[in-house]
């Protein structure tokens, strides 16, 4: 059985899209990823890493213990590019690297503690990419939910309620509003969320 060793590709590179890297998230970015949706995770400040090609596929991983959170594959390698692409006179700026998720585990990430990590960005054996990817198991099965968010606002008109209901939202945000989810159907099993995770709404019960 192939174990999570980290490997660096030496010789010639791989062709584009059939190459495995690991991803490191910088600090503080695994929560900004857990609490909202991205399609894509940006990086930059990669000036010295290795660069995965586009179509190669990433394990995007935490640190402190190192943890699998995500799966993607490269659509934008980064590097440098021109800040005006149409003026060749321009100053080079860095490209960020670009990975489109394929699947996430954020709530639930996988143990990668016998994955060597070399930095931001290193490469592996696609083996060693399989059997970590492999720890995830099948993708859990889709369904509908209800989320909702209420708040008691005071204001002259329902149109300006609802103003200020968005402002309230946008100033707050998923760290301090609870939202309240419940499988479509089964409102009795209504959950709050704040931070990413549960939290308990009922003050009687923290007595």
């Amino acid at each position: 059985m192939t174990t999570d060793t980290a490997h660096r590709v030496d010789g010639a590179r791989p062709a584009d899209g059939t190459g495995a890297w690991a991803v490191l998230l910088p600090t503080g970015r695994y929560e900004a990823e857990r609490l909202v949706h991205h399609d894509t995770l940006e990086l930059t400040g990669l000036a010295d890493a290795a660069r995965p090609r586009p179509g190669d596929r990433v394990a995007v991983l935490v640190d402190a213990p190192p943890r699998l959170v995500a799966l993607g594959r490269v659509t934008g390698a980064g590097g440098e590019e021109r800040e005006d692409p149409d003026d060749p006179q321009s100053e080079r700026v860095e490209a960020p690297l670009v990975v489109a998720y394929t699947r996430r585990a954020f709530d639930e990430p996988a143990p990668a503690d016998a994955l060597a990590l070399d930095g931001p960005v290193t490469a592996l054996d696609p083996a060693a990419f399989g059997a970590l990817a492999d720890r995830l198991g099948p993708p859990p099965q889709r369904r509908s939910w209800l989320v909702s968010l209420d708040l008691p606002i005071e204001a002259a008109s329902p149109a300006e309620a609802v103003r200020l209901f968005w402002a309230y939202v946008q100033e707050l945000g998923p760290r301090e509003l609870p939202a309240f989810v419940s499988p479509s159907g089964d409102e009795l099993a209504m959950q709050a969320f704040v931070l990413g995770a549960e939290a308990n709404q009922d003050p009687e019960e923290d007595d």
